[in-house]
C-alpha cells in the first residue's frame, strides 16, 4: 500500500528569547518572578555555547532541521506553536511565564512551511483574548491553518483539513488542564479561546469517528501532562486508546519539554510527548538529567488508505546557540536508550542507524 509521510513536531516556542534575536524583536519586558528581560535568555545561551549574531535570519532557529525536513519531503507538516503572535502589551494576570512573538517575526515559523499550527496549549492566551485574536489573524493572513483555538467554540473545535492528493488529512487539537491551561481559556459560544479537552471528550470522539467514516486520515493533537518526567498517567493512556478506537490514526501528544514514551496501539501511533523542538531554554539549569538540549523530528509514514503505521523515523537534533543542529552519535545513542527504556512497557523499542532512530513494535 502507498504510504504518506508526515512531519510532526512538539512545542515550537518562538517567543521571548527567540523573538529577541530575530530581525524585528518585540518588547523585551517580562513579568517573571526572577527574569524581567527576555534578553536574559539570549545571554544565558551565549554564556553556555558562545555568541550569537544580531539579528539572525528567520531560518536560524531551525538550523539543519530545515534540510532534514526538505530531504524527507513530508506530505504535511504539523507543529504545536506555543506562543502568542501579537503586539499586545497586557500580560494575562496570574501566569508566571508569558510567551510573545512580534507578528513581523512570523517568517521564523513559516521557514519550516507548516501546514497546520496547533494552538491548543498553555501559552497562546498569555496576552489575553486580544492576543489570541491577533495570533489567529496573523496566521490566517499568512495562509496557515490552525487547530485547537478560534474566535469561538465552533472554530476552536473544527479540524484543520489538508488536501493530500486523493487523501484528506483532518487535524483536531485540544488542550488539557493538566498541561497548565486555565479553565477560563476555554472558547465559548461567542468568546475566543482554546478547545479544552477535559470538558469536550465525547464531542471530540464523535468528530474523530465522523472524519474517519468520511475517509480522512485523522491526527489528534493533544497538549497534556507535566513538563518533566517519563511517566504517563493512566488517564492519558486511556484517552489515547479511546481516540484510536474512535478512528484516530495518530495521537500527537505534547507539553513535556523532552520526548516521552511511544506506543503503537491497534496499529496506530501514539506519541505521549514529542518534547520541545524550538525554545530559549538553552542556558537554564536544573533539569539536566532530561537532556532538554536534545530534540526529535518525527516522521511517521502511514498507510494512505487505512492510516495504519508503516514506519516511524525520528531524527535527533540538538540546540546550540538557539539553533538546531544534527545531534552527535553519543547523543543519538542516549536518546535511543532512553526512549527504548521508557517505551518498553508499551511494547516498543527504538533502533538506530545512519543518524536516524526507528521505532520497532510488536
Amino acid at each position: 500500500m502507498a504510504a504518506i509521510t508526515l512531519f510532526l513536531a512538539g512545542d515550537v516556542m518562538t517567543g521571548r528569547g527567540i523573538d529577541q534575536i530575530l530581525p524585528h524583536p518585540g518588547d523585551h519586558r517580562l513579568r517573571e518572578a526572577v527574569v524581567r528581560d527576555a534578553r536574559y535568555y539570549v545571554h544565558a545561551a551565549e554564556e553556555r555555547n558562545g555568541p550569537l549574531p544580531r539579528p539572525v535570519p528567520f531560518s536560524w532557529p531551525w538550523g539543519s532541521a530545515l534540510r532534514v525536513i526538505e530531504e524527507i519531503g513530508p506530505a504535511a507538516r504539523i507543529v504545536n506553536l506555543e506562543t502568542s503572535v501579537t503586539r499586545a502589551r497586557t500580560f494575562l494576570p496570574g501566569k508566571p511565564v508569558h510567551y510573545r512573538m512580534r507578528p513581523e517575526n512570523l517568517p521564523a515559523v513559516l521557514a519550516a512551511r507548516p501546514d497546520v499550527c496547533v494552538l491548543a496549549n498553555n501559552h497562546v492566551l498569555d496576552f489575553g483574548r486580544p492576543g489570541l485574536v491577533e495570533t489567529l489573524t496573523v496566521l490566517s493572513r499568512a495562509g496557515v491553518r490552525v487547530a485547537g483555538a478560534g474566535h469561538d467554540a465552533e472554530q476552536a473545535a473544527a479540524p484543520a483539513v489538508v488536501e493530500l492528493g486523493d487523501t484528506r488529512l483532518a487535524v483536531f487539537a485540544a488542550a488539557a488542564v493538566s498541561s497548565g491551561v486555565p479553565v477560563e481559556w476555554a472558547a465559548g459560544r461567542t468568546t475566543p479561546g482554546v478547545r479544552l479537552l477535559d470538558s469536550d471528550i465525547p464531542e471530540l470522539l464523535h468528530q474523530v469517528a465522523d472524519a474517519k467514516r468520511d475517509g480522512h486520515l485523522v491526527v489528534v493533537s493533544v497538549h497534556w501532562g507535566s513538563n518533566w518526567g517519563y511517566g504517563v498517567g493512566a488517564g492519558q493512556v486511556e484517552l489515547a486508546h479511546r481516540l484510536v478506537n474512535a478512528g484516530a490514526d495518530v495521537v500527537h501528544g505534547h507539553s513535556s519539554h523532552h520526548p516521552r514514551p511511544i506506543e503503537v496501539y491497534r496499529g496506530r501511533l501514539v506519541l505521549y510527548g514529542c518534547g520541545d523542538l524550538i525554545n530559549d531554554y538553552e542556558g537554564i539549569s536544573g533539569f539536566e538529567r532530561y537532556r532538554g538540549d536534545l530534540r526529535l523530528l518525527y516522521f511517521p509514514s502511514l498507510d494512505s488508505r487505512t492510516g495504519a503505521l508503516h514506519a516511524l523515523r525520528m531524527v535527533p537534533v540538538q540546540s546550540r546557540r538557539l539553533r538546531l543542529q544534527r545531534a552527535g552519535s553519543r547523543d543519538q545513542e542516549w536518546l535511543r536508550s532512553v526512549l527504548t527504556r521508557c517505551s518498553a512497557p508499551f511494547g516498543s523499542r527504538v533502533d538506530s542507524g545512519e543518524g536516524v532512530l526507528s521505532l520497532v513494535w510488536r
